[in-house]
């Protein structure tokens, strides 16, 4: 397989054609010049240095260093290859709430966007750590397997809502048990799960699973989303809210003491976000304690670059052409090898 990586560069190419026109065209004009003087087979008697041949060559000398010169800009690859890219690291999985209740307005704009803009500043600054993906309400899935690309990780944030998870609830324990199966295996840099939740209405045994990722070496670091003093949740436009069976408007509490309580089974750490970067910069802060491994990365490149064999064709034409003079040489006036 063949391509170019600039291939509009080839478009320099029409400039061969113009140099030969203008070369011809440069030739007759010489003989017209030449006529101009007397009869140019008397005139080569008087210039027996003077060879119209080596003219001829250098041209094409000259012409095809710029086509080897136009192709080698233009990145001519060809093949495939398999690099190893050996980084240190650690494995994050991050676990967000993607509940009706996140979308409660206690923080700004609401307590899932807050979450996802976290997240996403908390990737630009990734640089060889690998990171995934689980969206949680009463159930939980993985939205992105654990990966090194950053680009795909942000795209797969920006798409998350609460309509991606059809049962409502907020299944903290099966989000973490999902978590800890989801790292790579026998991989012995450090691990942490980062689990973003207003902790409302959690279903199952959270601190069990926070307990279980402890045991195996794995941090349980919890983001707590929104205020203890709750808010109502947007249903809806026209300022509509979430209202019970008996018609009074939900508010939803951020369960902050539920949330600690998973941070210390999980030997991780707790923070609440607010509208300021503070909860970010913790975590930042927290990751940074981790301990970094070689992570081996194998990347596939589908081309190879190849532009080295069009360089060394143009170098050699180019020394080529300068030494070779436009007159003979008398040192070597009797071989005649433009002759």
């Amino acid at each position: 397989m063949f391509r170019f990586a600039h291939p509009e560069f080839l478009y320099l190419l029409f400039i061969l054609p113009a140099l030969f026109v203008f070369y011809i065209y440069a030739r007759m004009w010489r003989r017209k010049a030449i006529k101009r003087y007397g009869n140019p087979a008397l005139l080569a008697e008087l210039m027996p240095d003077v060879s119209s041949k080596r003219h001829h060559l250098k041209f094409w000398l000259l012409f095809g260093a710029i086509a080897m010169i136009i192709i080698v800009i233009s990145g001519p690859q060809f093949g495939s290859k398999l690099e190893t890219v050996k980084r240190q690291g650690i494995e994050i999985m991050v676990c967000l709430d993607v509940s009706n209740s996140m979308l409660a307005e206690d923080v700004t704009p609401n307590r899932l966007e807050k979450a996802k803009q976290m997240l996403a500043k908390l990737t630009d600054g990734l640089t060889n750590d690998k990171v995934g993906l689980i969206v949680f309400a009463g159930d939980a899935f993985t939205q992105l397997p654990i990966t090194s690309d950053y680009i795909s990780a942000k795209m797969f944030l920006s798409s998350i809502n609460p309509s991606m998870v059809s049962s409502q609830g907020t299944a903290i324990g099966s989000a973490i048990n999902l978590a800890i199966r989801s790292f790579t295996p026998n991989e012995t840099s450090d691990k942490a799960i980062i689990l973003i939740t207003d902790g409302e209405n959690h279903e199952d045994d959270a601190v069990g699973a926070a307990k279980t990722a402890a045991e195996k070496g794995i941090h349980v670091n919890i983001v707590g989303m929104g205020d203890p003093k709750g808010a109502p949740i947007p249903m809806g436009e026209n300022n509509n809210f979430l209202k019970d069976n008996a018609g009074n408007v939900v508010i939803t509490k951020m369960n902050e003491l539920m949330c600690q309580e998973i941070a210390a089974a999980g030997n991780g750490m707790y923070v609440r976000a607010d509208n300021t970067n503070s909860a970010l910069k913790a975590l930042q802060k927290e990751l940074e304690k981790m301990n970094k491994v070689e992570l081996d990365s194998k990347v596939y490149s589908e081309y190879d670059e190849q532009f080295q064999f069009f360089a060394w064709i143009a170098l050699f034409l180019l020394v080529v052409d300068f030494f070779t003079l436009d007159r003979k040489n008398r040192i070597f006036k009797k071989i005649k090898l433009f002759s």
